[in-house]
């Protein structure tokens, strides 16, 4: 299925589209993250545990900065991105599910990296530096599996500079949102990139795994399009009349004060943004810091204390470009890859999804 393939023998995963290609005058782009000259994107996963891992590789650097906005947060090799320390440069991004034991993915895209002599040099070796993110995927699937170093690995060997595949693949597998009341209200989520020709060459790209507390919202017209759904408990409405329950609206009532309380605490987005430009280390966490305003225009709420969301920002070399344009239009593609990802994730793991093959060509034209 073009690059997402398995850490294990299971069944393929279903439902997986593509992003549409965008043509502006000699330049043809995909769409997603892999516009941006030097980046390639992988996937693994296991689809029967729901579980798995994307990796972003850059294989000649990319000077990096992070932002760490949530309240819940996994990661690793995320201080050395502070702009007073020594290494500038990152050579992969990975995100992963399986909570904290999903970090151990970034150790097999460290192994993958060294074997083609990728890395920060230090005399005898070069030690390749891949800061990861993960999130909580455990009560979706089985919570038994869990992405390692085989899988961190099986991602690398699958990255290329393709369109991205987007919805139920990588470290999207078993991401859901809207789940104040609850996994069995919420809905399925996944992975979903974009990219924007801002002009004069340069290409802003963001690619980001959904599995927020919150509900994913129309940026354009703040409707809901994926999240909590309302129930019933006997004869009492759950939720706002409708489909959807509002999370913003269960958390003013007494009955959403009341489950915050013992809210889930697995919820997160994490993702990269990148762009083909030359900017320093801070400059670079400028960049993700501005990129985190694309999460709060598509997630509502968004940054809790019951997220853990962490956004990168790799800056591949190329032309100097202005730091606030490059944040601001980071913002604007993350958040269209924020939509995106519940766009194109179809149901599994007994939650919704909105995607089908009958949506596809509908989706593929955003």
């Amino acid at each position: 299925m073009g690059g997402v393939s398995r850490a294990r023998a299971q069944p393929a995963v279903i439902f997986v589209g593509h992003a549409s290609t965008v043509t502006y005058p000699n330049m043809k782009l995909n769409n997603t993250i892999t516009d941006i000259p030097g980046i390639e994107v992988g996937h693994a996963q296991n689809d029967e545990a729901l579980t798995g891992c994307t990796v972003v590789i850059c294989r000649k650097g990319a000077t990096a900065g992070v932002d760490v906005r949530g309240g819940a947060p996994g990661t690793r090799e995320t201080d050395l991105l502070n702009p007073v320390n020594l290494v500038e440069k990152v050579h992969a991004v990975m995100l992963a599910g399986g909570s904290a034991f999903g970090l151990d993915a970034a150790s097999g895209a460290m192994r993958f990296l060294d074997e083609h002599k990728i890395g920060f040099s230090t005399g005898p070796v070069r030690v390749p530096i891949v800061p990861s993110a993960i999130l909580y995927d455990l009560g979706v699937g089985r919570a038994d599996i869990r992405p390692d170093a085989e899988m961190g690995y099986q991602a690398c060997v699958n990255a290329s500079n393709g369109a991205v595949i987007e919805g139920n693949a990588g470290a999207g597998t078993g991401a859901s949102v809207g789940k104040i009341l609850g996994p069995k209200q919420a809905m399925k989520s996944g992975v979903g990139s974009a990219s924007r020709l801002v002009g004069s060459g340069l290409i802003v790209g963001a690619l980001v795994a959904v599995n927020a507390f919150g509900d994913v919202v129309d940026p354009k017209s703040g409707e809901i399009i994926a999240g909590v759904r309302s129930t019933k408990a006997g004869p009492l409405q759950v939720g706002a009349q409708g489909y959807f329950a509002d999370t913003m609206q269960l958390m003013k009532s007494f009955l959403g004060k009341t489950v915050l309380s013992f809210a889930t605490r697995a919820n997160t987005v994490i993702g990269v943004v990148a762009a083909n430009v030359s900017l320093t280390k801070t400059e670079m966490t400028k960049v993700a810091q501005m990129a985190q305003d694309g999460v709060a225009r598509a997630i509502r709420p968004a940054h809790s204390m019951l997220d853990g969301d962490t956004i990168f920002a790799l800056a591949t070399g190329g032309s100097k470009a202005d730091v606030s344009t490059v944040g601001a239009f980071a913002a604007e593609v993350l958040s269209d890859a924020v939509v995106r990802a519940v766009r194109m994730s179809a149901s599994a793991g007994d939650l919704p999804g909105l995607y089908t093959s009958s949506s596809r060509k509908d989706i593929g034209s955003m």
